[in-house]
């Protein structure tokens, strides 16, 4: 069959490789790629964004089935104006793909349906906005309610921070249209995890557990980011906490959508903080993380395309989803600067060194080819993700193939897998299995 991958970041890179091992996939094309998705498919110089143009790609191709990676076209209808022209796509609707394109839409159907998150308010006054965060005691944090490339979310330690947080949003509009309304909503502590989970609108298929580093620097000092690091699985998640997090938010999930009306046909992913009292839901996302999907891809031992069919077929229940026991950790590599100002079109040296290294796989997230060398072209620029036999080993083994490549100005974190290593040695009994 022929697949038609929608974006380009590191994401899709590690949709398409993983996709590429497929004996039923007999042509992969991406749309727009970079130079590591080209190893592997078929690129086309078409926007992620430009609906019109990915339906004429679709068209040309004669597509089969769509994978669309990004947010920014779930959000915008892309699956709806595919499917309105007889094609298959695998994502959620625009109507679904509001739990992400909408903080305010998600929120208010976790308090109707009782799924466990912050206490919050949503404003559309920068005015009733500030009032409203002078009145919690404590930190809190202010969320743009669309879309804004994952940096969104600021951490007010004061109430002078939530002042300027609001201000830049509302105000200043420094996310365009995704700040003219905000939720301001209590600070919850504790471990974040990223829960990964295929709907078809009945039933749902577990991912293992995972855990994303926002945080540019080490120790989680610095802006948040789209993400510079992840590991999989997570030792502070257990069986019992995942069945919990199925008791207490993917079947209450689906009865809600149910209740509302609502079919959801994707990857749901909710951000959850392991709290005092239990998982709670930090946000959703409609479609998979980034760089979650390194290290699941990595894992995953059964056909990813079987499981994507099943989704779009409403056949999930059917589908088995078999995972490597391995562990998985992934590395970001970014440009000096991120998520702030950076530089592009800096070369890029040792990637086929670190590609000798055995259960090794570096992901390409801002990148394109130059001539004969391959080029930075955004703030994440590698995923370098490795597996292990445990956490230990996968780390030991990302570092190494990092360690390998260099470009002018290249930034990573040195701690990605830290906080997880020293839990487990307090916890020697610790089960690292979800």
């Amino acid at each position: 069959m022929k697949v038609l991958i929608i974006g380009g970041g590191g994401r899709e890179h590690a949709l398409a490789w993983k996709l590429s091992q497929s004996p039923r996939v007999k042509k992969l094309h991406a749309a727009p790629g970079n130079a590591g998705i080209a190893q592997v498919s078929e690129c086309r110089p078409v926007s992620a964004e430009d609906l019109p143009g990915l339906l004429a790609l679709a068209k040309e191709l004669k597509a089969d089935l769509t994978v669309v990676g990004p947010d920014n076209p779930l959000a915008m209808g892309l699956v709806d104006l595919l499917q309105q022209h007889g094609f298959r796509a695998f994502g959620p609707s625009a109507s679904a793909a509001r739990f992400e394109s909408s903080k305010v839409f998600a929120k208010e159907f976790m308090a109707r349906h009782g799924i466990p998150t912050a206490k919050f308010g949503s404003f559309a006054d920068s005015g009733e906005a500030q009032k409203f965060a002078q009145t919690i005691h404590g930190p809190c944090v202010v969320k743009a309610d669309g879309l804004a490339l994952g940096k969104g979310v600021i951490i007010c330690q004061s109430p002078r921070d939530s002042a300027l947080a609001i201000s830049q949003m509302m105000d200043k509009k420094v996310f365009g249209a995704a700040g003219e309304r905000v939720i301001i909503e209590e600070f919850m502590q504790g471990e974040e995890a990223s829960i990964h989970a295929l709907l078809d609108g009945k039933t749902y298929k577990l991912f293992p557990s995972s855990q994303d580093n926002k945080r540019v620097g080490d120790n989680d000092t610095g802006p948040n980011t789209g993400g510079m690091g992840t590991i999989s699985p997570v030792p502070m998640v257990s069986s019992a906490l995942m069945q919990t997090v199925e008791e207490k938010i993917l079947k209450p999930f689906l009865r809600g959508c149910a209740a509302d009306g609502l079919e959801y046909r994707g990857l749901l992913y909710p951000g959850l903080m392991l709290t005092r009292e239990g998982p709670k839901v930090l946000e959703f996302n409609a479609r998979f993380g980034d760089p979650e999907t390194q290290v699941l891809m990595m894992r995953l031992e059964s056909d990813l395309i079987d499981a994507l069919e099943a989704v779009v077929d409403g056949r999930l229940a059917d589908t088995t989803l078999k995972f490597r026991r391995e562990a998985a950790v992934c590395v970001v590599m970014s440009s000096g600067g991120y998520p702030g100002d950076y530089a592009k079109g800096k070369p890029i040296r040792g990637l086929d060194d670190a590609a000798k290294l055995p259960d090794a796989q570096v992901f390409h997230a801002g990148t394109r080819r130059s001539g004969n060398d391959i080029v930075t072209a955004g703030g994440r620029v590698l995923g370098v993700t490795a597996l292990g036999a445990d956490l230990r080993a996968a780390r030991e083994r990302a570092y190494d193939a990092v360690a390998r490549i260099s470009f002018d100005g290249a930034h990573c974190r040195k701690d990605i897998g830290g906080r997880a290593l020293r839990f487990m040695e307090s916890n020697p009994g610790s089960e690292c299995k979800a």
